[in-house]
């Protein structure tokens, strides 16, 4: 593409193995109309896809995880979870990101939808990535997916609560920025809204439960109420104190273990009409909206 701000006045090979390194001279016209010369590093690994795979009912996405010497020199353990991608290689966008996403994931998506491209990196890689979305089902999955062993890839695939991925981008734990991207966009397509959750039983079920409640997006709460052995009032604000609670929540969590009050607790939710839960995962396995 020409430009008549910019001179192109020498380039210099400087690699041509995995992909082509250029150091490019040129001239760029500054906005008072003096010409500048300047010197980059070009990177030129070719273009680019990548899909958000989703499912709406189950308020899951696929995502993978790999390991990336480029991310592990820069202070990083280098297994990155990303959603799957790959370079064009002289295939249409569309078609390549159909290839890549069974290769990858072992899902054969039956439609994807393009939202728009972008470079990752301008400042010194060429690459332009093609967006795309696509809701799977769980009879898509054809293949295990890993992708290629003789290409070096050894791709865990990951089916995630979409409330979840969004949890792991804030801690830290989701940091390749194409997927980032694409699970802020997923949020038009499977809004999630935190419920409040009184979680009831065994004292030990109830941590665990919470943890992993808190780390999807949810709020978790628990009737424990400061008591003394054998004071007949500290009960009684107990039992209150966790009505009060249930009044105030969208669902109840029956977790194991014997526990009277539990169990007049999720006799109120039912008779109010609340969802009751007995398993984490019927919760975080699916989206709210």
């Amino acid at each position: 593409m020409s430009n008549p701000n910019v001179r192109i006045l020498k380039q210099h090979l400087l690699s041509d193995n995995w992909y082509v390194l250029k150091k490019i001279d040129f001239e760029l016209q500054r906005r008072d109309g003096s010409w500048q010369p300047q010197t980059r590093e070009v990177y030129d690994r070719g273009n680019g896809a990548t899909i958000g795979l989703y499912n709406r009912a189950k308020g899951t996405v696929i995502l993978t995880r790999q390991f990336r010497i480029p991310a592990f020199v820069n202070e990083h353990h280098g297994y990155l979870i990303e959603a799957a991608a790959g370079l064009l290689d002289d295939a249409s966008p569309e078609e390549r990101i159909r290839l890549e996403a069974e290769e990858e994931t072992g899902y054969r998506v039956r439609s994807v939808r393009k939202l728009f491209e972008a470079f990752m990196s301008p400042g010194s890689v060429t690459e332009r990535v093609h967006f795309f979305v696509g809701e799977y089902q769980p009879e898509d999955r054809v293949a295990e997916g890993g992708g290629l062993a003789e290409e070096g890839e050894d791709i865990e695939v990951l089916e995630l609560p979409f409330a979840e991925a969004l949890a792991m981008v804030d801690d830290g734990r989701i940091m390749d920025g194409k997927t980032i991207i694409l699970l802020q966009y997923l949020k038009t397509l499977m809004p999630v809204t935190p419920l409040m959750i009184l979680i009831a039983g065994a004292q030990d079920a109830v941590q665990s439960c919470a943890t992993r409640l808190l780390q999807a997006g949810h709020l978790p709460v628990t009737a424990s109420w400061p008591t003394q052995a054998g004071e007949e009032d500290s009960r009684m604000d107990t039992e209150r104190y966790g009505q009060l609670l249930l009044s105030r929540c969208d669902a109840l969590l029956r977790v194991a273990g014997s526990s009277s009050l539990a169990d007049r607790l999720m006799a109120s939710a039912e008779e109010k009409g609340l969802v009751v839960y007995h398993e984490v995962d019927e919760i975080i396995g699916q989206a709210f909206s």
